[in-house]
């Protein structure tokens, strides 16, 4: 059963992994192309907006990666160890660091919200930049209450 959970998880940050490299391959151009024809006074926001979305590709991928190590530790039952804490680390600060970048592009969000007159376009950015400091949270909790699960389990070990 914990082979077969963690063999899903595991597919399916494949999944996230290869459908996100196709939003940047194909999705990205195409999208800063076509705007960048529709609104040639703002080209340099497009190419701009195209370099952030290609920097927060960086702590993403680390961040899937990191949570494909952590399902291999589970699957190899490491846990709890601290291997799975640094894991946790690195998707915590890769989550805060796709926030940032995200949160750095807020303004060029909002000017193009401005020129369009389209409020749901602010909306929708401040959802896209304040959802991985959800994600953030929930690694940062883990990470706590595996710390201290291990600490309990090495107090107990040690009392044996």
């Amino acid at each position: 059963m914990k082979n077969g959970s963690t063999l899903f998880l595991k597919g399916v940050v494949f999944l996230v992994g290869a459908a996100a490299l196709a939003i940047y391959a194909f999705g990205v151009p195409e999208l800063a192309a076509g705007a960048a024809k529709m609104l040639p006074g703002l080209a340099f926001f497009w190419y701009s907006a195209i370099v952030g979305w290609y920097g927060t590709a960086i702590p993403f991928y680390v961040a899937l990666y990191q949570t494909f190590k952590l399902l291999c530790y589970i699957d190899s039952s490491k846990a709890f160890s601290e291997l799975s804490v640094t894991a946790l680390g690195h998707i915590k600060y890769c989550a805060i660091a796709v926030s940032i970048l995200w949160m750095a592009g807020l303004p060029m969000v909002y000017h193009l919200a401005d020129v369009e007159d389209a409020p749901g376009v602010m909306l929708i950015g401040l959802i896209i930049a304040f959802a991985p400091v959800v994600i953030a949270t929930f690694a940062a909790v883990l990470q706590r209450l595996l710390k201290e699960a291990i600490d309990i389990k090495s107090e107990n070990d040690s009392t044996i």
